[in-house]
């Protein structure tokens, strides 16, 4: 049977809103003709003209945060320990086989901006597209930031899962999760001013701290998410290796039969 790719993943790109400003990435594109003694440093006598139309190589040099593009949490970027007092795992030690399992993907787009969802909420979500989660799945969230990504107002855009619907997906077995939104908690603006009415710590980044309480990975500025069926696909997004690091970049794919 002929499978169906779809890309979940965006490209890594200068000169948009894809992050705060202090990480923005940036890219240097070294072009052909711009390389070409490059090339002939390595072959004593080598001459440009001698090079297919005088060029050399194309190449790039780039300057990220692991949190720039789409790219996969580990444990350790939410807290030192998970797991109730272990040690937090980084993003080389993530197990393989939480990253290529079946995929579910809940509608988010009707819940407004900031709003924090709760483990009833996740519920009544699977219940509207008839799925019982079992271990392993791997759950995308589509919000209204999708279709705004690289726009000025990105960064505020989606709602956020809270800690307590994390535990609840973390408790069916989920170990990893995603979101088309800069963070899978809710946008920093708004639980600012929530904050700023309750002073309380606990609201900040809770869902990200779940993973205090059982560790998990989630995946962050995905794309796509509205071309997905709710569910009956396969994800994968294996995460780039980086000794010791809190994140990954990772080209997630959804294959359908």
């Amino acid at each position: 049977m002929k499978k169906k790719f779809i890309d979940l993943s965006v490209s890594l790109q200068e000169g948009i809103k894809s992050d705060p400003d202090f990480m923005l990435p940036k890219i240097k594109y070294h072009h052909h003709q711009e390389t070409a003694e490059e090339m002939t440093s390595f072959f004593p006598g080598l001459k440009q003209s001698d090079l297919p139309g005088g060029e050399g190589w194309a190449m790039e040099t780039i300057t990220v945060s692991t949190h720039n593009g789409t790219h996969m949490d580990a444990p350790y970027h939410y807290h030192s320990t998970m797991n109730n007092g272990e040690r937090a795992v980084t993003i080389d030690e993530i197990p393989l086989e939480w990253c290529f399992s079946d995929g579910v993907k809940l509608d988010l787009r009707s819940y407004d901006d900031g709003y924090v969802l709760t483990k009833n909420d996740l519920s009544a979500e699977l219940k509207k597209i008839k799925y019982t989660l079992k271990s392993l799945d791997i759950v995308l969230v589509n919000t209204s930031a999708g279709e705004r990504y690289g726009q000025d107002d990105f960064l505020s855009k989606g709602c956020g899962i809270g800690k307590e619907a994390t535990l609840f997906l973390l408790d069916q077995g989920v170990r990893v999760t995603g979101t088309d939104a800069w963070s899978w908690d809710a946008p920093f603006i708004h639980t600012a001013e929530k904050y700023k009415i309750s002073k309380d710590p606990s609201i900040i980044w809770e869902g990200h701290r779940a993973g205090m309480v059982t560790g998990y990975s989630h995946i962050e500025k995905l794309a796509n998410l509205d071309k997905l069926p709710d569910f009956g696909f396969t994800v994968s997004a294996f995460p780039f290796k980086i000794k010791n690091g809190s994140a990954g970049f990772v080209r997630v794919v959804a294959i359908l039969n």
